[in-house]
């Protein structure tokens, strides 16, 4: 019983990401990237995965609270970068400024892909497949486009630095992976907290935060694009 239910969870991690990252695709349907670059810096986001998992464990035994909080998403955020990095950006196809969101959100889908993975196993494996329809909705919606916010946010500030000096790239991408740090500390103490208020706001900045992503992204576009 247990193969059926793993592929399960795998369908259900990884197909919303994959649609998400079809919805971002589409951004830079005019001069795509190659497609290897793309695949690469999704499975690197998805290989950090297991890579994360046992530090912030090990960071539970030292630390609490917000604390931990703030361990873990530093953790994650740093990783999908990491895994951008690796994937496509240190790469010859990174050749424009649009370039850098669209490495970053597709390495932070994958991370997300693998990680709703793992969040839907054990309740599936416990036979609660109600559970696992609300979770799976619950990360789709929040967990999935926090991490696309994150990691969108780090690739926004390299587009923007992008024909700056060394240096200033340097600090726009350090400045970038802080911002991404806050904003999913602010979502990890929000989401644990009792009562549906502070869920709903913390959903709402979240989308809000996406629009204003798709906003900014209309910015940097080339202006070739503008006819495309």
């Amino acid at each position: 019983m247990a193969d059926p239910l793993i592929f399960v969870a795998v369908i259900g991690g990884v197909l919303p990401a994959l649609l998400w990252l079809f919805f971002w695709l589409r951004e830079d349907r005019c001069e795509p990237e190659p497609r290897r670059y793309i695949i690469f810096a999704f499975l690197a986001g998805m290989a950090a995965v297991p890579l994360v998992l046992p530090l912030e464990r090990q960071a539970m035994q030292y630390y609490s609270g917000t604390v931990l909080l703030l361990a873990w998403a530093a953790l994650e955020e740093i990783f999908k970068f990491g895994a951008a990095y690796i994937g496509a950006l240190r790469s010859r196809a990174f050749d424009e400024p649009l370039d850098a969101l669209i490495y970053l959100v597709t390495a932070a889908l994958g991370f997300a892909a693998l990680e709703n993975t793992f969040f839907l196993i054990t309740p599936l494996q416990q036979g609660d497949i109600l559970r696992s329809v609300v979770m799976g909705d619950l990360r789709f919606v929040g967990a999935t486009l926090l991490h696309t916010l994150a990691s969108a946010t780090v690739g926004l500030s390299l587009a923007l630095s992008y024909y700056k000096p060394a240096l200033e790239r340097k600090l726009y991408a350090l400045a970038g992976v802080i911002l991404a740090i806050f904003l999913h500390l602010v979502f990890n103490f929000f989401i644990l907290q009792e009562g549906s208020g502070a869920t709903f706001w913390m959903f709402l900045v979240i989308w809000v935060g996406i629009v204003g992503v798709f906003l900014m992204t209309e910015r940097i576009k080339q202006p070739s694009r503008d006819y495309c």
